[in-house]
């Protein structure tokens, strides 16, 4: 018998149904939705084979909330940049960076209700307050941004080729580490405003 903290184990049969061998009823996907938002932890296995199927059923369950009318939360630029990083050299980094992103923003998200339980029946001057939190989420989307710039240009081996497509010719030894970290910098600063751009499109 599973142990009081331990996940609650789905089974998945070949109909396609679920069993909740928690509560021993049959479930849906929208009812599995609910369990997450609830917080409460869960595998999904295969009956038949017993092999973990978490992953796929949770990917189906966000298909079937991007489906239903006004629910679309992922913008198309983000899911085509998303699909373009499967086998690509970064895709072994896009994982970790969206979790963390996920987990500041969750922390983020609920200092955000904790102030807004008490805004109500606030002044003027703490109604304006509540703008911080918002500043905050902001602040930790720009230093998440950063960090996912920074990793790849770790792993990226080559430099970019100059505006003309040719490579830029080679320095003086003394003067040529200055001109290198300049351009550097600007074309991070770039890239960093091209990703805002899309967060503003996404938000």
């Amino acid at each position: 018998m599973a142990a009081k903290d331990d996940p609650i184990v789905i089974k998945k049969y070949a109909n396609r149904r679920l069993y909740n061998t928690g509560t021993s009823t049959y479930v849906t996907l929208e009812d599995l939705a609910d369990m997450v938002k609830k917080g409460e932890e869960f595998t999904v296995q295969d009956a038949k084979t017993g092999d973990d199927i978490t992953h796929p059923v949770l990917t189906q369950i966000i298909f079937e909330l991007e489906n239903k009318d006004g629910q679309n939360m992922l913008p198309i630029p983000f899911l085509r940049q998303l699909i373009a990083f499967y086998g690509d050299q970064m895709q072994m980094i896009v994982p970790s960076f969206l979790e963390q992103s996920m987990i500041a923003f969750s922390k983020e998200q609920e200092r955000f209700r904790e102030q807004m339980k008490g805004a109500f029946g606030k002044s003027p001057m703490d109604m304006m307050k509540m703008s911080t939190p918002m500043k905050a989420l902001e602040d930790q989307t720009r230093r998440n941004m950063e960090m996912f710039q920074n990793a790849m240009r770790m792993f990226t081996p080559f430099p970019s080729a100059t505006s003309n497509g040719t490579a830029p010719a080679p320095a003086e030894p003394v003067k040529k580490e200055a001109p290198e970290k300049s351009d550097d910098l600007q074309e991070l600063k770039e890239q960093i405003a091209a990703m805002q751009r899309k967060l503003d499109t996404m938000s």
